[in-house]
This record gives C-alpha cells, structure tokens and sequence, in this order.
C-alpha cells in the first residue's frame, strides 16, 4: 500500500476504508494479491450489479476487441452503439410503455445529472430547481449544488444558487406529508421559493442513508410537477438496473418521469452514462452540450450483453427474493441487540442498517474488513451500514456475508477484537 498513500492524491476514499491491493474478482467475490478472499457486499458502490467479470460480458469484450472494434468515436454512428439503443428500446423502453430519446453524456452519473438540469432550464426558461435534504447527485460544479451533504460543500466552490432543498419523505417523520408541503410553496407566491425548472430525486437515498420513498409520496410529487409543467427528473444512477428489483427503480410507483439519469451499473463496470428526455423536451442544438467520451464503446457492448438479463423476469423475481433474506437478518439483527435502537430501510437488493451509536458503524465497517467482507457506511454521520451484494450473488454466499455483519456486530458489542464464531440464533 505505500505507492498509493505515498504518491495518491489525499482525495483517495475508498483505498482508506479497504487497505489492501486488488488484482482479480468473479462475480461477489474479489482476491487481493495475497490470493485473500473477500466476498464484495460493496460491488462498486452499486456499479457491480452483474457482477465481476460476467463470462458474456468478457467473452463480448475480447471478440470486439480481437476484430479491431472502434474505441473511441465521439458522439459518431457505430455499430457497438447501434446494437445497445437497439437492445435498450427492444429490452427496456417498448415493454413499459416508455417514450425517451437518449442522451450519451460524459461517462460518470454527475454528466447525465448536469444535462438534465440544463435542458431542463433551458427548456423551461426558469432557473430555480428543486433537490431533496439527504441528496447526493454528483460533486461537479451544477450536480455540487443539489447535494445536500454540507461535507462536499465550500463557499469557494460557488454554493447551491438557484437550488431549494425540500424535506424528502419521511424527514419529518410518517404523519407529515413532504409532498403536499412543498405544493404549498410552490403555490404560494410569498413564500420565497420561485417556480422551479425541474424537481430532482432519488427513489432511494443511497448515500443520504438509504431512505426509500413511497409509492404514493412519489405519485404526489409527480402530480406536483404536472400541474405546473415541472420537469420530474429521476436520479436512477446507483438504484437503477435493477437494484430495487425492477429495471427502474420508480417502477412500483406507476410515474413516468420527464427525464431519467442513468450510469453506474449499465456498463457493468465499465464508463457509461446518458439521460433519457421525453421527446418534446429534446430540444438541444447540436453540439450544445458535448463531451469528449461521450459513448464509451466497450461499455455499449458490454451494456448490450448485459440487458439479455432482462428478457425475462427471472432477475427481478431473484432479486425480490433476496432483498426480503437481507431484510429479515437485518430485523434479526435490530431484535437480537435492542440496546442499540437500530433501524432497517430499503427495497429489492439495496438495504441500510442504521446504528444510531456514533462511530459503530465504521467500526463494523473496518471489523467487517478485517472478516473479508467489503461493506460501505453511508448517511449523515456514516451511521449506517449500507448493503449492496451483486444482483447475481448466490444464495449461500449472501447468507455468509449477512452471518458476518451479525458476528461483527456482536463482537463489538461485547467489545471483541474479532467476531466470534458462533450465534444469536440468527440463522437466515
């Protein structure tokens, strides 16, 4: 580890929560240069939907490659990005009834982030734009400013002009309905806050701490923006691709959102990003808004393999049937250490497990480690440990990660160097 703390800018993250060095990894679990094994409850903060290293996924990859297959192309017609928006409109749009135009932006969420916020100004000739407490939407310069965390914020960086913070669901608890409370100052002409461009949202909070809206907080949102010709914009980057057992993640709600972000997961690790725009929103000039890798086509094939996982419904049903595994140690876990008045939250196969503690959550993080599991903190204060296994994961190999976080946690609790070897009865 000396190169990287040596000579890798203090920016690192990551490396500092999982010391060690990586060199291979099949789909959960990852090996590092010791040949130690560790099974990945982490998978790329939710990039490794599918997995690491899917056989057709690398099977495509050296065929395109072996064939001189274009790498590079701008924004350019190729035959790998023909057969993804084919696949895409084939496998995802047409069967739920969606009507978007696609815009490959930069390769990372914050590019298809800054887009829609764009357009949708320029679309709507307004400026102000409506983001939610507990946000994360990217750290460049215009996604910066819908981010809510005051940690990635410094006065010198600009600030969060043009953009309200509006309580999400539940930040005020179950009885008081966000939706309806925004409608009112929104409506309200002396309320100080101005007709927005657009409303911005994640479905599920993953770095605000795995907060999962409802279906009908959701539909009063989308009802919001309708009566006032508000562009609803869907932050689908980490929670998209089936990580909340749909391919969508705001499917369950029934809304159809103006314009919908989507990266992370569909390249399947590889650098992928576009947003999708109702056609009547589509009204960029050419070349108004670009970017020099905008269509990486190793990820258009690899994307292209990756979306045959949606032909049917077997992933989703999987994946349905894992979350409620997860979600019922998790509850295992809250009843089996009350002293700690710990909480669950989340939906298909993105769950929180928030330990009010301060600090005992990146305790178990690190203990966790220190057991070859690789799990992420996320929340105000890092308070809660987030989960995000492979879609892919077989069975017997999420039991064990979950038996570990219940190990881990007791050992801390009993104030343990490592987790002991055996239970609180909380078989899965």
């Amino acid at each position: 580890m000396t190169n990287f703390m040596e000579f890798e800018s203090e920016v690192k993250s990551y490396v500092r929560s999982f010391p060690t060095v990586f060199e291979r990894a099949e789909n959960a679990i990852i090996w590092d240069e010791q040949g130690d094994e560790y099974l990945d409850f982490f998978a790329g903060a939710g990039t490794l939907n599918y997995g690491h290293n899917p056989k057709l996924v690398n099977t495509a990859l050296i065929s395109y490659l072996s064939n001189q297959g274009i790498l590079h192309s701008l924004d350019k017609a190729t035959v790998a990005k023909k057969r993804f928006i084919e696949a895409f409109y084939q496998t995802i749009l047409m069967p739920r009834n969606l009507d978007y135009k696609i815009q490959f932006t930069g390769p990372t969420g914050t590019n298809a982030v800054e887009a829609a916020v764009k357009l949708a100004r320029r679309v709507t000739q307004r400026t102000n734009v409506i983001a939610f407490t507990r946000g994360y939407h990217g750290l460049t310069m215009g996604s910066l400013a819908l981010t809510a965390n005051d940690y990635y914020q410094n006065q010198s960086y600009g600030g969060r002009a043009n953009v309200y913070h509006a309580p999400y669901d539940g930040y005020f608890g179950a009885s008081v309905n966000t939706a309806e409370y925004l409608r009112q100052l929104i409506e309200d002409s002396s309320s100080g806050v101005s007709m927005p461009a657009a409303i911005i949202l994640e479905t599920i909070q993953g770095e605000g701490g795995v907060n999962a809206a409802s279906k009908e907080w959701l539909q009063d949102i989308e009802k919001l923006c309708k009566a006032h010709n508000i562009i609803l914009i869907i932050d689908d980057i980490q929670v998209g691709n089936g990580r909340s057992g749909e391919y969508f993640s705001f499917e369950f709600a029934g809304i159809k959102p103006d314009m919908i972000c989507m990266s992370k997961a569909i390249g399947g690790g590889l650098p992928l990003a576009f947003t999708l725009i109702k056609p009547e929103l589509d009204q960029w000039q050419p070349g108004e808004h670009t970017g020099t890798f905008r269509g990486n086509n190793l990820a258009f094939v690899a994307a292209t393999e990756l979306l045959k996982n949606w032909a049917t419904d077997d992933l989703s049903q999987k994946v349905h049937k894992k979350g409620c595994i997860i979600k019922e140690y998790l509850e295992q876990l809250v009843s089996a250490f009350p002293e700690l008045e710990m909480s669950v939250r989340g939906r298909g196969m993105i769950w929180g497990l928030d330990i009010p503690q301060p600090g005992l959550a990146k305790q178990l993080s690190r203990v966790l480690f220190e057991n070859n599991l690789l799990v992420e903190t996320c929340g105000k204060d890092d308070h809660v440990i987030k989960l995000l296994p492979p879609l892919t994961i077989e069975s017997a190999q999420l039991e064990v990660g979950l038996r570990k976080i219940g190990f881990g946690l007791e050992a801390l609790v009993n104030s343990e160097v490592t987790p002991i070897h055996h239970d609180r009865k909380l078989a899965v």
